[in-house]
């Protein structure tokens, strides 16, 4: 065999165990970050089913506060309605995260709620669940980041856009006060 067959062989080989391998790596990011997705619904659920429980315990403490209790479960309610895309979630979730810092802050005036059992143990739920949002997040954020530089350099961005595999968008909060997790520390 002469070398110009065995490149003329090798060329084309080469070629295209290389866009199945980009191809592959592509649809593997894709799947990770589809995954870590599911990582921050599985913790933005666990908030929603705290909540209900959350208000049930406080009831009877502060029957003066309706409103804010209604306000917080209209929240909950956007908040669980399922989306598209993570920046509209992100959106519900805010104003959930708006909505949970308002009835702790409020909570403040009332020292026997403060104190009971039932609160204290949901107030430690709350906070652990506020972790593993921020840490699905981060996660989910960080191979968004992964998956959509990988799109746009040549070239995996052919194979993306022939593929049809697309960026995705981060899950963000939008303005800096927002960032903070709900603080439920009443030490």
């Amino acid at each position: 065999m002469s070398t110009s067959l065995i490149i003329a062989i090798a060329f084309p080989v080469f070629i295209i165990l290389s866009i199945i391998t980009m191809h592959a790596g592509l649809v593997r990011l894709r799947n990770t970050t589809r995954e870590s997705w599911s990582n921050i619904d599985v913790a933005l659920k666990r908030r929603h089913d705290l909540i209900p429980n959350l208000i049930e315990t406080v009831k009877g403490y502060m029957v003066h506060e309706t409103e804010l209790l209604t306000s917080l479960t209209r929240a909950r309610a956007e908040a669980q309605r399922l989306t598209d895309t993570p920046e509209f979630r992100a959106k519900d979730e805010q104003v959930l995260s708006a909505a949970l810092m308002d009835f702790f802050v409020r909570v403040e005036a009332y020292p026997d709620l403060k104190a009971s059992a039932p609160f204290l143990a949901l107030q430690r739920e709350l906070v652990d669940t506020e972790d593993r949002i921020a840490a699905s997040r981060r996660f989910y954020n960080s191979n968004a980041k992964l998956l959509n530089s990988k799109i746009e350099q040549f070239p995996h961005s052919i194979i993306a856009t022939s593929t049809q595999i697309e960026r995705v968008s981060y899950f963000e909060l939008e303005n800096l006060a927002e960032r903070n997790l709900v603080n439920v520390s009443f030490t």
